[in-house]
């Protein structure tokens, strides 16, 4: 029987937002806020929020996802992101993720595997479009080395930022790839 998705995409809009590590995902996302009235939602966030919430259930295992530059299990993720797209939903502040009745979700830095794409657009809500700002490495390590030095990340350094290059590569370009065989993917430039 086929999971029936916890939103109404006629309800509900959901883009994606993909990029490498140090794309500008999150300071790109300010911008549409701001002139869209989307509700931004930062799995990273999210997940470094929640590994840190006292009693926790999933703290410990984020904790180290993170540090080894590993992507969380997606039933977690899912579930925050879920939670989170609800708890706003309830709120139905005009202007920050509603618009003529609709909710309206920045998903940044999510899927980054293809189950997660596959089982969020299921039971979830499926996603309308996939944002993907591409750029250089070399451009992205640049920046992840400067907000390394104020953000307090533990996966601001240069072994991490390596590993998590790696991870995009081998496991987020094949669903930016997927959503661009369904006509989804509006690509950005973000060297800049």
């Amino acid at each position: 029987m086929t999971p029936v998705p916890v939103f109404d995409r006629n309800k509900v809009t959901v883009i994606f937002v993909l990029g490498g590590p140090g794309a500008g995902k999150g300071t790109q996302c300010a911008h549409l806020v701001e002139d869209f009235a989307f509700c931004h939602l930062s799995a990273g966030d999210l997940l470094r929020a929640e590994q840190h919430r006292e009693g926790s259930q999933f703290g410990e295992l984020i904790r180290n996802c993170i540090r080894e530059g590993n992507i969380v299990p997606l039933e977690v993720t899912i579930k925050l992101l879920a939670n989170a797209m609800k708890a706003a939903l309830q709120e139905e502040r005009p202007g920050v993720g509603w618009n003529e009745g609709r909710g309206r979700f920045l998903i940044d830095g999510f899927p980054r595997k293809m189950d997660q794409a596959i089982k969020f657009d299921e039971e979830v809500c499926e996603a309308s479009m996939v944002l993907f700002f591409s750029t250089t490495e070399e451009v992205m390590l640049a920046r992840l080395l400067e907000r390394g030095k104020t953000s307090g990340r533990e996966d601001d350094n240069e072994e991490s930022i390596k590993k998590r290059f790696n991870t995009y590569k081998v496991t987020t370009m094949p669903v930016i790839e997927h959503y661009e065989a369904l006509g989804k993917v509006v690509e950005v430039g973000s060297a800049a």
